[in-house]
């Protein structure tokens, strides 16, 4: 987080009388070899059915890696409001996945909390700016689109309150007050869903994968830190 917004946060917590500890440090989010604990599959749809099939997520050599069947999220048991996530990605030709953030145990991520797309533009050739990589999924576009195919692409997305930035390959593609976001979403029923402004400001984060042909999801040098503020001390 750069200096300025780090100021402005603490500034706005003596305000609220809110009383943040010092500066975090980044924690490995997937420290050990083979399935990391405090993570489960869930069904690609709504987190509170369980996962179709038998996918499986597993470190090897470092490299957190999906396996069988496709179409589900990979998700954290515990909750995140205010973060910073820094991480790699690589997928293959017709890979698709995805980053959630800030996801309620049940529902959809993209729909109840939030997705950032993370698809290679041979997945869907007719995909909107909003669902190419780096988008906030049907809602709000990428200022650019600079994902490399099936090569690592490096991701730092930050959201602190209604803040959020996403750095992908050195670019700034998301810079944005969620707060100004109040546009119409539909999601894959056609459903008019709860708009950016007004998702949760806290839940479940994760890696989905409906990469088609085969093909899986890998992330690598993820890593963590939390912002979430702790109650002051009398």
């Amino acid at each position: 987080m750069k200096p300025r917004l780090r100021t402005t946060v603490i500034a706005l917590s003596f305000a609220s009388g809110i009383a943040f500890a010092a500066e975090p440090e980044f924690k490995p989010l997937f420290p050990n070899e083979g399935p990391p604990a405090g993570w489960i599959t869930r069904h690609w749809g709504d987190l509170g059915l369980p996962a179709q099939g038998s996918p499986v997520w597993s470190v090897k050599m470092g490299v957190l890696t999906s396996a069988g069947d496709r179409g589900g999220w990979f998700v954290s048991e515990k909750d995140y409001g205010d973060f910073e996530i820094e991480y790699e990605f690589r997928l293959g030709p017709q890979g698709n996945s995805g980053f959630a953030l800030r996801a309620p145990a049940t529902g959809d991520p993209a729909f109840a909390g939030m997705e950032m797309q993370m698809a290679d533009l041979r997945y869907n050739p007719q995909a909107k700016p909003s669902e190419l990589t780096g988008g906030i999924y049907r809602a709000i576009a990428p200022t650019e689109q600079v994902y490399q195919p099936e090569q690592w692409n490096k991701v730092r997305l930050s959201v602190v309150g209604m803040k959020l930035k996403v750095v992908m390959n050195g670019k700034v593609i998301q810079d944005t007050d969620l707060a100004t976001h109040d546009e119409e979403v539909i999601d894959h029923k056609n459903n008019i869903v709860p708009k950016i402004k007004d998702r949760p400001r806290r839940g479940r984060i994760g890696f989905q994968n409906l990469t088609r042909a085969g093909g899986q999801v890998e992330i690598r040098k993820a890593r963590i830190r939390v912002f979430d503020p702790t109650p002051p001390v009398d």
